[in-house]
């Protein structure tokens, strides 16, 4: 059963916006940091947002600052991304992580060795 599981992806004009929701499962824990990462063919994974246990505390890439934003929902145990104003550049597969310890509720990582759990990748494809 997984751990983590994406959903949302699609094809979206540029310009456009999309919500990607990552579900974790009770089996790994609750309101844990949690990151979004992204890849495209030949490229090394790129650290997206990040987001700390109490969803207080949020961290962004340059590339997508104002125009994403992480946030979660700890009674669903699920946390989101909503991407508006996008581009082709921000095709790829969109993959949630989840990290079992931490220091603090208001730590985030971004380091994608950082984290323990990963979903299966949702793709999403800025095209018109």
């Amino acid at each position: 059963q997984a751990q983590l599981v994406e959903s949302g992806g699609g094809l979206v004009q540029p310009g456009g916006s999309r919500r990607l929701s990552c579900a974790a499962s009770e089996r790994i824990g609750f309101s844990l940091p949690m990151g979004w990462f992204r890849q495209t063919p030949g490229k090394e994974r790129e650290f997206v947002a990040a987001l700390s246990r109490s969803g207080g505390v949020t961290f962004y890439a340059d590339s997508v600052k104002g125009r994403f934003t992480v946030s979660r929902d700890n009674y669903k145990n699920t946390v989101y991304l909503q991407m508006n104003s996008l581009k082709p550049e921000d095709s790829a597969v969109y993959s949630c992580a989840a990290r079992v310890q931490y220091t603090s509720i208001t730590t985030y990582y971004i380091r994608d060795d950082d984290y323990d759990y990963w979903g299966q990748g949702t793709q999403v494809t800025v095209s018109s």
